[in-house]
């Protein structure tokens, strides 16, 4: 059997397990070993190749290669934040919460035309939906739907209830109000890697970010 005539029984899904031996005249030689078993290489395993992504084995982030993910055999279905990038054991869509260049500021009068929602009632806090068309958050250029509001001037916003948030925003009492937010996701703000109570109060007590004004 020729190399590529090897290469097309792999790829059309034949599954045997192969091992190499040497012939009576000391040339090396590959044979198949048994046609029932599948391959016993740790990265190929008996599949339907008309579609690849069904029945596909778990792969490890540290183990993965560019076979591994041609055959869609990277991750399990709904686990696709779990991929890490090389040399990283962080998640390839981790926005960090503890890194201020993943914070935005803006100082804005009001009306400021913005419409917050609450998250889930586990966490609570708020995250902006939309932006009213010509308003002063508009105009502004910097919000966008998705960023978690964290404080309003240097009051701590994170796990507040919305009527709380707003009533933050309209009790403000300065020409314009310094809103700070996350450009991230509810996890990554709430869960287990989010920010720290301690570092967010210092981070907003220092100020956060330069605010962007309208």
């Amino acid at each position: 059997m020729t190399s590529a005539q090897l290469t097309a029984l792999i790829f059309l899904g034949a599954s045997a397990t192969l091992s190499s031996g040497f012939s009576g005249h000391g040339k090396q030689r590959c044979f198949i070993r048994n046609r029932e078993s599948s391959l016993s290489m740790g990265i190929f395993e008996k599949q339907d190749i008309s579609n690849p992504g069904e029945g596909r084995p778990r792969v490890d982030a540290d183990r993965e290669t560019p076979i591994d993910r041609w055959f869609g055999w990277n991750t399990k279905e709904g686990e696709t934040d779990t991929l890490q990038a090389p040399g990283s054991k962080a998640p390839l869509n981790f926005v960090d919460s503890m890194d201020p260049a993943n914070y935005v500021s803006v100082s804005l009068q009001k009306p400021m035309g913005i419409t917050f929602e609450e998250n889930d009632d586990e966490t609570k806090g708020v995250f902006v939906v939309s932006l009213a068309e010509g308003s002063n958050s508009a105009q502004n250029g910097v919000l966008k739907r998705g960023d978690q509001l964290v404080a309003v001037n240097e009051v701590k916003t994170t796990g507040m209830t919305l009527d709380d948030a707003l009533d933050s925003i309209i009790s403000a009492e300065t020409d314009s109000t310094k809103l700070l937010l996350f450009r991230g996701s509810t996890k990554q703000l709430y869960g287990p890697t989010g920010a720290s109570r301690e570092w967010l109060d210092e981070f907003i007590g220092n100020g956060g970010v330069e605010a962007t004004s309208a």
